[in-house]
């Protein structure tokens, strides 16, 4: 799900695909950051999931595709990164629970992975982050067009078929060994 941030929903607020909280150590985050990254990241994920569900049920044909972001972090995390790290984990086992509970519909749920695709967010990266041994380095970042090359590939499979979980990152990223 890709939702443009410039978006309001019908309360005037904001509308976000993905968040991170501010990289502090876990026992100075607040609460209300916690909340605000579960809501966006995973909540939301949820709710346009139940319905997606709710409309690939009753159209005819019935079924579809699902398709989430979940995020390279929840296999291999960031330094001060829980609330991102734990809604990404979190991403996986809704896809799991969705491809299970939609196999009876011909709905087919699968999940992407990215990393340091070359978007606003990551953008941060060609600067130099953090890294898990204290240093802060530079990583390379790929084209957001790989990205959408991927989820074009994932969603144009029959619904006998399903990619349930690809990872798309830059080639020299550290992710491999990361840690």
């Amino acid at each position: 799900m890709v939702v443009d941030p410039r978006r309001r929903d019908e309360c005037g607020e904001a509308i976000d695909a993905g968040i991170g909280a501010p990289a502090v150590p876990l026992e100075d985050l607040t609460f209300a950051q916690w909340k605000g990254v579960v809501d966006i990241n995973l909540t939301g994920a949820f709710l346009c999931t139940q319905k997606a569900i709710r409309i690939m049920k009753d159209q005819s044909p019935r079924g579809g595709r699902i398709i989430n972001n979940g995020s390279i972090s929840a296999h291999a995390p960031r330094p001060d990164s829980a609330p991102y790290t734990a809604t990404k984990h979190a991403i996986s086992g809704l896809t799991k629970s969705t491809s299970l509970d939609g196999r009876k519909h011909d709905i087919a749920c699968s999940q992407i992975d990215i990393g340091n695709a070359g978007t606003e967010m990551a953008a941060k990266m060609a600067t130099g982050v953090p890294q898990a041994n204290g240093q802060i380095a530079i990583e390379p970042l790929m084209d957001v067009a790989h990205v959408a090359s991927a989820i074009i590939y994932m969603a144009s499979l029959p619904l006998d078929a399903n990619v349930q979980f690809m990872t798309i990152m830059a080639t020299k990223m550290p992710y491999v060994g990361r840690g």
